[in-house]
């Protein structure tokens, strides 16, 4: 073949392409919906009384391959319960400025606790908004949860919370969760019996 011939040949691939239809997306007025298994922003999911589902173990920061993920875990108290079990994750930070969105910590978190949205909009112009803390992560309060900190269910143990026999809050729960902040809320510790 010539070179005048490869020359031309090249030119008509070009030209071809240019009386194709061009397929532009129109991002951000119309977002087209992610596959169901998009690994997005991070989730800390709740049981379904509004217990949080972390114990605090840190094996999520210590799977992550970036270093993206800070976990202190304390230990919970008859007065603050924030977990059914022992522990809670008192601190829970991940740095989407290192993030790789793996996959990693969803598989080490033994509980079910940390998962991943579908939500990929995560810009922004400022580095530290961009470090998300624990109330950032935490799913929403759904029908039937109270807000903790406060006991479990009467006469279930962690292992029920965990085998999902737990299906949503007691009025028990309810009532010492208002009494706690209604004291927090005029500036007295909560009542003994409130304590349990």
């Amino acid at each position: 073949m010539s070179d005048e011939r490869r020359f031309f040949r090249g030119f008509l691939v070009s030209f071809r392409q240019m009386f194709r239809k061009v397929t532009t997306e129109q991002y951000p007025e119309d977002k087209r919906p992610t596959q169901p298994r998009y690994h997005g922003r991070h989730q800390l999911n709740r049981h379904p009384d509004g217990l949080e589902k972390c114990i605090g173990c840190e094996l999520c920061a210590w799977a992550c391959p970036a270093d993206a993920i800070f976990v202190e875990g304390a230990n919970n108290t008859d007065e603050e319960r924030f977990s059914p079990g022992e522990r809670y994750g008192r601190v829970y930070q991940i740095n989407y400025l290192r993030c790789i969105f793996c996959g990693l910590c969803i598989e080490a978190c033994p509980t079910r606790a940390l998962t991943m949205t579908n939500e990929y909009e995560l810009a922004d112009d400022n580095r530290a908004s961009l470090i998300y803390e624990k109330q950032d992560l935490l799913g929403p309060m759904l029908a039937g949860m109270v807000a903790p900190p406060h006991q479990m269910v009467p006469g279930t143990t962690e292992t029920d919370y965990y085998l999902g026999k737990v299906t949503g809050a007691v009025a028990v729960q309810a009532g010492e969760a208002d009494a706690r902040r209604l004291g927090t809320w005029l500036g007295m510790p909560a009542s003994p019996e409130v304590r349990g």
